[in-house]
């Protein structure tokens, strides 16, 4: 099997994570082969596209015997990183900040949120939520080295989330999940990835009405 990552086109490369869940799923139901048929039905997707996105990867299954669910399953692991703990830190304590300090990520995967920042007069630094310590985001270059992280959720107000950008990635961050909606200006070896709530629920109520 190959793994060509920076060959990857973005949309198959989101639907990693799914394929990963699909596997596990037919693995816990003991289900040893599934055809492209079946993933597709499973994710939502046609046939076609599946075995677009498996060929990425080389030989992932013959055609007319079916995909080996353990197989894919350990191969979809391994390039999500899913066999190790990754540790994740979280910047901005607000409403989604806090729903997601207690959302029990290492429940369904092996990602774990294991320290906070807030703005240093915030009156959460200093104290511990869901187990999770908050501290001042001027001290995020010290905390960074033992957390052992280079990853992290920013949920700050748009108006901050530059700046608060540029402190991660002076600090050493090469991966950003932002939930704020304003395109950041990162370099180019610092991935980020963007989750815009509205503009997903904007686009549900547009599929909605348009029946």
């Amino acid at each position: 099997m190959k793994n060509e990552k920076s060959s990857i086109p973005r949309a198959t490369a989101k639907r990693l994570s799914l394929y990963y869940r699909i596997f596990k799923r037919f693995n816990a139901e003991n289900i040893e082969k599934a055809s492209s048929k079946e993933i597709a039905e499973a994710i939502g997707i046609d046939a076609a596209t599946v075995r677009r996105d498996f060929s990425y990867f080389g030989e992932l299954g013959r055609r007319g015997f079916g995909y080996d669910v353990k197989k894919l399953m350990e191969f979809f692991a391994d390039i999500l990183n899913d066999n190790s703990i990754t540790n994740v830190m979280l910047v901005g304590v607000g409403n989604m900040g806090r729903a997601l300090l207690h959302y029990r990520f290492h429940e369904r995967n092996k990602m774990k949120i294991v320290m906070a920042f807030e703005a240093d007069e915030n009156p959460a630094v200093g104290t511990v939520d869901a187990g999770i310590p908050i501290y001042a985001i001027s001290e995020i270059e010290e905390k960074i080295k033992e957390a052992k992280s280079q990853t992290a959720i920013l949920t700050v107000p748009s108006n901050k989330a530059q700046e608060v950008a540029n402190i991660l990635v002076a600090a050493g961050v090469k991966g950003i999940l932002s939930f704020s909606p304003v395109n950041l200006s990162v370099p180019k070896d610092v991935v980020v990835q963007y989750v815009d709530l509205t503009s997903e629920l904007q686009t549900l109520l547009y599929f909605m009405r348009k029946d």
